[in-house]
């Protein structure tokens, strides 16, 4: 930030101020959104099946179950930056020090493709989905938490215990990491986009940083 500070006020103008305005706005939103995506979740409802035992009757609660919109935190944005990282590293390594033509000139071509910020921006948009994706599915498991519901004498009202419980929590799931995966994507890239409407590497405003707060 402070490196940031010192950018803006060496390259600052008093004619880009409705840039400096929008860039301020969009950074609000952007706080505002992260903070609401990370906290937001959906609330199954879930019931304890009525239990007597001698004169006592347990159970018949009703609670709900918090599937979390974004599951998968910052670790999507952090595996795919991994991913486009490592390609490049070798592109550049390949095309400063080996001998051969013909795998320095494909090696600069790699290079030169990924500077391209369209390529790269749309590289890490797809791949930050797909691992967004990927994480959820390893670390939410349908069928175990449906077999624990039903180990514990609980149910989803309208839902028959077992396989359908879990398709319905796997539906459930598939659905609102559609969301949370295209939240992440967005702030991935998006102080690509910023960098490219401010023409200001200090405002290149993004959520990755605030995610991993």
């Amino acid at each position: 930030m402070p490196n940031d500070a010192n950018q803006f006020l060496a390259s600052y103008n008093s004619v880009n101020i409705p840039i400096y305005i929008i860039a301020v706005v969009i950074a609000l939103a952007v706080v505002a959104g992260v903070v609401y995506v990370t906290e937001a979740e959906r609330s199954v409802p879930v019931t304890y099946a009525k239990q007597v035992r001698g004169n006592k009757v347990y159970g018949g609660a009703s609670t709900y179950l918090p599937l979390r919109l974004n599951q998968a935190g910052v670790i999507p944005i952090i595996f795919a930056v991994s991913i486009l990282l490592f390609p490049q590293i070798i592109s550049n390594l390949l095309s400063h020090w080996t001998a051969h033509p013909t795998i320095a000139a494909w090696a600069t071509s790699f290079t030169v493709l990924f500077n391209n910020h369209w390529v790269y921006g749309i590289a890490y948009f797809i791949l930050v989905v797909l691992f967004t994706y990927f994480y959820t599915a390893v670390t939410f498991d349908p069928k175990q938490i449906s077999e624990n519901l039903q180990r514990s004498g609980a149910f989803i009202p309208g839902v028959r215990p077992g396989t359908f419980t879990m398709e319905y929590l796997g539906n459930i799931v598939t659905r609102i990491t559609l969301v949370g995966a295209l939240f992440l994507g967005i702030i991935a890239v998006l102080p690509l986009g910023m960098q490219a409407f401010t023409s200001s590497q200090s405002l290149a405003i993004g959520g990755t940083a605030l995610l991993i707060v």
